[in-house]
């Protein structure tokens, strides 16, 4: 099960058609088939990636872009594994040590410290990055 890394805006979807190298394989983020999901909210934004595996096949994502997401909601889910990438602003506090175990709509991944932000974004004091479940556990 995949869930939103943030609250906010689904701001854009996208589909990649390719190959189906192991997960694990750091090429994989680029050359795998993979849905690319970029959410707007809580003053930032965050991009994640549901990646196919060597046995996963079928990406599940019926989202739309336009469409408002709450953190840890669920969007989707890799059968037969994979992996879901995060990809935070350059400005997010780690939460987490590499090796950690993790678990999927209650671990914080990495939190935002307060940035001066214009006035309608001012109300959200932090913003906390959920992990996906699909990803083993493991960061």
């Amino acid at each position: 099960m995949n869930r939103s890394p943030i609250g906010g805006v689904l701001a854009s979807v996208r589909y990649q058609k390719g190959q189906y190298l192991n997960a694990m394989n750091p090429a994989s983020a680029d050359r795998n088939e993979q849905n690319i999901a970029t959410v707007r909210g809580e003053g930032i934004e965050v991009t994640f990636k549901q990646i196919a595996g060597l046995l996963a096949r079928r990406i599940v994502f019926n989202l739309k872009e336009g469409d408002t997401l709450a953190r840890g909601q669920r969007v989707g889910l890799i059968k037969f594994g994979s992996r879901v990438t995060v990809l935070l602003p350059a400005e997010a506090i780690l939460c987490v040590k590499v090796g950690q175990r993790v678990q999927g709509g209650s671990s914080v991944l990495a939190s935002m410290a307060e940035l001066e932000r214009p006035p309608v974004a001012s109300t959200a004091k932090s913003a906390s990055v959920l992990p996906n479940e699909s990803s083993g556990g493991r960061r």
